[in-house]
């Protein structure tokens, strides 16, 4: 009878047959990977058990083969290698020391015999499928070549010059070994080695020759040429990367050469043949570039620098000496030129040969710029050494000024070399002003009233024309600035440059976001660095005379204060008046308020030290300064700028702080002045918290030096000023919060008079300040008990009891000397037994006392 399932049964059923099928055929993959890998790598072979049984396990288990660690290829190559290597070596040595008696003209018969022999080997070899052993004979054949020029040269040509035999030896060789790989053409090793031997022939033997340096070099390029051709149409991979080495190194060689003749020629005419071997290894390069393709950036490079070379080279000697670098850098312009902005040359030239070529000028316009920093440097810094000697008098000019011993002849052209990479950087912005704005349209951009930057991402395009924009505007700055210097000019233009360029680079930042498209943050953070530079090394510079550091620091501290102002309503035309502040205006402001307040605060020590004035006086005078950031804070309230502009002003008035060091009166006016400014500033809600405590603690020590100024040494005297003001200062904070903790309200307050009267107590040998503070403690305590507050009770209660410890301490040492030495330590072991069996009594009355102290507020 036939038993019919269910049909969830069987399909219950039917799905676990299928699951150990699956399983099965994963076994027999692996198994069959298995095998597969042992015949490929170790040919047939006996593998382990058959393992079609349960137990059998994936190789690598424990009854798996283990697989070999080298393969027989490897094995077989490092055999031949090493078997041609050892016989290499015994042919130089039989060729040399060999065969004892035997000359070297029998040696040089017996080892061509061998020669002809291993070159015919290798031919058999080939057509019975010994490829590799045909490579080791065929090495083995081309050493023994060499050794057989050698003997040639030893028994029949000794008389020749050795470096022109060595020429030809290499010529027919490298023909040798040449049309030996054709004929054989199964073997990987004439043809590499014939690439090899070419590059000895042509330089050796101009060498050899006696020609010049400049044939040598013509003999290298030509053999770098030669390489080239190597490179372009030749098939084998291994061929063509030896000719690229050998092409490189003769290609570098020859160049290296022509740019030491170029540089020593002493006339355009001289340099006219070095010039035109770069020219030719420019136009070798630039061909390179053009037909191989993954090498066409650095082939590029190497052609651009050619032609730097060559033009700057003949138009060197026929100008002065301080105009060679300038000669360098008008190569590199023009190179750039001619690359980007001559149609029929762009056309031709794939990207990578552009982005060569344009690479090398930048970089040659980079060093150039890295060759002008020096006077760049000594033209914002000279002004540094008039700190020692503040207001001794106008120098004779701006070199003297600077005080360096500079190449001044060799660095007069730092202006023109500025200027011409400026230019350069202008004409490559002026190509790229074409391209959209990456976010033109974006909805949702909002452009930056300063910055013309936008809400969205900027591209790639962007960035480079903002560093572009960024590069001219500080090269130009740089160019203007070193005028001074190269020029020589008198003192009274070394101090108008400084101030004329830091007026234009602070209406580059007011307006930097009307000259284009965006992102305009990096144009507008250059020029508010320069404009800080400059004002900074200007007003170095004017500390040799009064009238000039007055002038010049009223002057830079209405140009970043105009400037700040300026930048809240000068906005792009598309930008809505109610906008959000951008990020970056209103650092820029920020930075233009600090640099304002601090010019101010030099104005005001120069004004008062030109007046006559003492550093005292000197100092009241500079509270101007605070006392206006303090109005202009209150009227910018919760603008982002006003922290960092008050922040300079507190900076000032700790200058007048500093400056008032010298008189203990003067001192506490201008700390109580500060204190006025500060509670002034506490007024405004958002200052309160800070200007607040500001304002106190500057009352209470200007109130603490008058004390001192004035001979007073008790300490009650400075104390209590700050106590009065803190304990009403609390009890308007109970009335305000009645859950406030007593310590919070009162605790300071107290704290302030009685621990510094309590700590002169103890050195008080008198009866009056125990008194005083004993009968204040005791107040103190039974007000914290009619009230039920914890600070008063707990602070008066120590004090009292602290300074009843101190009436009674001679008495107690009186009585102590009195009693026998042995009582104390008898007294004090009957209290810790008294202690210890009335610990839990203690500890619960210790509990009562704090609970009680808990329930006080």
């Amino acid at each position: 009878m036939t038993q019919v399932l269910r049909p969830d049964h069987e399909l219950v059923i039917l799905d676990q047959e299928l699951a150990r099928l699956d399983a099965r055929r994963g076994q027999l993959l692996l198994r069959r990977s298995y095998l597969v890998s042992l015949l490929a790598g170790a040919g047939p072979s006996v593998g382990p058990a058959s393992g079609w049984g349960s137990g059998w396990v994936a190789p690598g288990g424990r009854d798996g083969a283990r697989r070999p660690e080298t393969s027989p290829p490897g094995v077989r190559q490092v055999l031949l290698t090493l078997g041609g290597v050892l016989l290499a070596i015994a042919a130089v040595a039989f060729t040399l020391v060999g065969w004892g008696q035997m000359g070297i003209a029998g040696r040089s018969a017996a080892l061509g015999a061998v020669t002809v022999l291993a070159l015919s080997v290798p031919a058999l070899l080939v057509r019975r499928g010994l490829g590799a052993t045909a490579e080791a004979v065929a090495a083995l054949a081309l050493v023994l070549t060499v050794l057989d020029a050698y003997g040639l040269y030893a028994t029949a040509l000794s008389s020749t010059p050795p470096l022109g035999y060595v020429a030809g030896a290499a010529a027919v060789l490298a023909a040798l070994w040449a049309g030996y790989g054709r004929v054989v053409g199964a073997l990987r090793v004439p043809l590499p080695a014939a690439v090899v031997a070419a590059q000895l022939p042509l330089p050796l033997g101009v060498s050899a020759a006696g020609a010049p340096v400049s044939a040598t070099a013509w003999a290298l390029f030509t053999t770098a040429a030669l390489d080239v051709a190597v490179v372009v149409w030749a098939k084998p991979a291994p061929v063509r990367g030896f000719a690229a080495a050998g092409a490189g190194l003769t290609g570098a060689l020859a160049l290296l050469t022509g740019c030491e003749l170029s540089l020593t020629a002493g006339s355009p005419v001289a340099a006219a043949g070095p010039g035109v071997l770069l020219l030719a290894g420019a136009a070798l390069g630039l061909f390179a570039a053009l037909r191989l393709p993954g090498g066409a950036v650095g082939c590029a490079g190497v052609a651009g620098l050619a032609v730097i070379a060559a033009v700057g080279g003949v138009l060197r000697p026929g100008v002065p000496d301080s105009w060679a670098v300038p000669a360098y850098v008008l190569g590199a312009v023009a190179l750039a030129a001619v690359t980007v902005l001559v149609p029929g040359v762009r056309g031709r030239l794939s990207r990578p040969v552009v982005r060569g070529l344009v690479g090398v000028a930048g970089g040659v316009g980079a060093c150039s710029v890295v060759w002008a920093l020096p006077l760049v440097a000594l033209a914002l810094g000279g002004g540094v050494r008039q700190l020692a000697d503040v207001w001794a008098g106008a120098p004779g000019g701006a070199r003297v000024a600077a005080g360096a011993d500079f190449p001044w002849s060799g660095l007069t052209t730092a202006p023109p070399v500025l200027l011409m990479v400026a230019g350069a950087l202008g004409v490559a912005y002026g190509r790229t002003r074409g391209a959209a704005p990456a976010t033109a349209g974006a909805p949702g951009a909002d452009a930056d009233a300063t910055t013309g930057t936008a809400a969205g991402p900027a591209t790639g395009a962007d960035r480079v024309r903002a560093a572009l924009l960024s590069g001219v505007v500080a090269l130009v700055w740089a160019a203007l600035l070193v005028l001074p210097l190269t020029l020589d000019l008198g003192f009274g233009a070394a101090l108008v440059v400084p101030v004329v360029l830091t007026a234009l680079a602070l209406a580059l930042v007011v307006l930097a976001g009307r000259i284009g498209a965006p992102p305009h943050g990096p144009v507008t953070v250059t020029a508010l660095y320069c404009a800080l530079a400059t004002g900074t090394g200007g007003a170095l510079l004017s500390l040799a005379t009064r009238p000039a550091t007055v002038t010049l620091l009223a002057t830079l501290t209405l140009l970043h204060a105009g400037t700040a102002v300026a930048m809240e309503y000068v906005r792009r035309p598309e930008a809505a008046p109610e906008a959000a502040l951008a990020p970056l205006r209103v650092l820029v402001q920020a930075v233009l308020g600090c640099g304002a307040v601090a010019y101010a605060a030099g104005l005001a020590v120069a004004a008062g030290a030109a007046a006559g004035w003492s550093a005292e006086g000197v100092a009241v005078l500079v509270l101007v300064v605070p006392a206006l950031v303090a109005l202009l804070g209150a009227r910018l309230r919760r603008h982002p700028v006003a922290a960092p502009v008050e922040l300079a002003g507190a900076g000032a008035g700790a200058l007048a702080v500093v400056l008032a060091l010298g008189r203990a009166p003067v001192l506490a006016l201008v700390l109580a002045l500060c204190g006025v400014i500060a509670a002034g500033t506490a007024v405004r809600a958002e200052r309160r918290a800070v200007a607040g405590y500001a304002a106190t603690g500057l009352f209470v020590l200007a109130s603490w030096v008058r004390l001192a100024a004035s001979g007073v040494g008790a300490p009650e005297a400075y104390t209590l000023p700050v106590t009065v003001p803190a304990l009403a200062v609390g009890l308007l904070r109970r009335r305000r919060d009645p859950e406030a903790s007593s310590w919070t309200a009162y605790g300071p307050g107290l704290a302030a008079t009685l621990v510094p009267s309590l700590v002169a107590v103890w050195g008080d040998p008198h009866w009056a300040r125990p008194l005083l503070l004993g009968l204040a403690a005791l107040a103190v305590t039974l007000a914290g008990a009619r009230l039920r507050l914890q600070a008063p009770l707990v602070l008066g209660g120590a004090v009292l009891a602290l300074v009843g410890l101190h009436e009674l301490a001679p008495y107690v040492v009186q009585v102590v000397g009195a009693l026998p030495r042995w009582l104390p330590p008898a007294l004090a072991g009957l209290l810790l037994l008294a202690v210890g069996a009335t610990y839990e009594h203690r500890l619960r009355d210790a509990r009562r006392l704090r609970d009680g102290l808990n329930r006080l507020r």
